[in-house]
């Protein structure tokens, strides 16, 4: 089973910036898409961003884009959301996730990390 581990999160003013990370517990990208999710209080959990590293294929909610960016570092088996130009409608609790390629249902979820954007 794959372990995910997040930190990075907390408070920040807005347009401030934040980097989330989450590391794996082994190398997966080749066959795991990794994934950024944000939940609200009252609101659904929603994609925030999304990368496979062994097609480079990213993308990103409408509301974010342009503003965070994910990123993989393979040797540390971390994937990165870097948040720039912070709003406070971005706070929300983030979560990690593993979602395999090829076997349909399988994911893993980091712990998940607040992000607070007041002033």
């Amino acid at each position: 089973q794959v372990q995910l581990v997040e930190s990075g999160g907390g408070l920040v003013q807005p347009g401030g910036s934040l980097r989330l990370s989450c590391v794996a517990s082994e190398f997966i990208f080749s066959t795991y898409a990794m994934r950024w999710y944000r939940q609200a209080p009252g609101n659904e959990r929603e994609l925030v961003a999304a990368i496979n590293s062994f097609s480079s294929y990213t993308t990103y909610a409408d509301s974010v884009k342009g503003r965070f960016t994910i990123s993989t570092d393979n040797v540390k088996n971390t994937v990165y959301l870097q948040m720039n130009s912070l709003k406070p409608d971005d706070t929300a609790v983030y979560y990690c996730n593993a979602v395999h390629l090829y076997r349909v249902g399988v994911d893993y979820w980091g712990q998940g990390t607040q992000v607070t954007v007041s002033s």
